[in-house]
């Protein structure tokens, strides 16, 4: 059955709680680094919830898999609620120890079963862009996220938002209209002067 209501920021706790929980009891420690919007949610607050949890465990793959496969029979959820989908969006740097974080141990430092990664602010929305699909840019899912993280990391222009983006990826996995979508996102692709035109600073 799939999930009915997706994951708030105190579901998605109590999932990583009880993933966390399970690996714990079969001596297990597993490691997990998480993207996208449940990354966002684990965050800020502004990101209130996401359909399924986002996220690489390459060295733990089976006993993640099992796990989470058990929680979801448990809960009526859907059995890919925690997904590996993202790997094709990593970037070159996602082995940098600067583009992630240690974010929690669960289901606690005594008991430590899972231990959470999730990737840093400027990481994350070099992906989300990366995503972006252009074609009505107001119906595109990750604008708003885009929006959002650039108002917390500093950019005001399109230039700002295409140099982030290129620190992280190669133009050659870039869509070629990304720099119009973040165009309309975030104006000219020139730095933007907070004074405005005409005026004296």
């Amino acid at each position: 059955m799939v999930m009915a209501t997706p994951f708030n920021r105190q579901s998605l706790e109590q999932a990583l709680f009880e993933l966390g929980k399970r690996a714990y009891d079969e001596g297990k420690t597993v490691e997990i680094a998480i993207y996208g919007g449940s990354a966002l949610i684990l965050t800020y607050d502004w990101r209130i919830a996401t359909r399924d949890v986002v996220a690489v465990f390459d060295s733990n793959k089976q006993t993640v898999r099992r796990l989470a496969a058990e929680i979801a029979e448990v809960n009526g959820w859907d059995r890919d609620w925690l997904t590996d989908g993202v790997k094709g969006f990593l970037s070159r740097a996602d082995d940098d120890p600067e583009a992630k974080r240690l974010f929690g141990t669960y289901p606690s430092e005594d008991q430590p079963g899972l231990r959470v990664s999730v990737a840093n602010p400027r990481y994350l929305f070099a992906m989300k862009c990366r995503a972006m699909r252009i074609g009505g840019i107001e119906d595109a899912p990750d604008v708003a996220d885009i929006r959002a993280l650039g108002r917390e990391i500093g950019i005001v222009s399109a230039q700002q938002a295409l140099d982030l983006v290129a620190e992280y990826y190669r133009s050659n996995v870039l869509e070629p209209k990304l720099s119009f979508g973040l165009e309309e996102i975030f104006g000219t692709t020139e730095a933007q002067d907070p004074t405005g035109p005409g005026q004296s600073k």
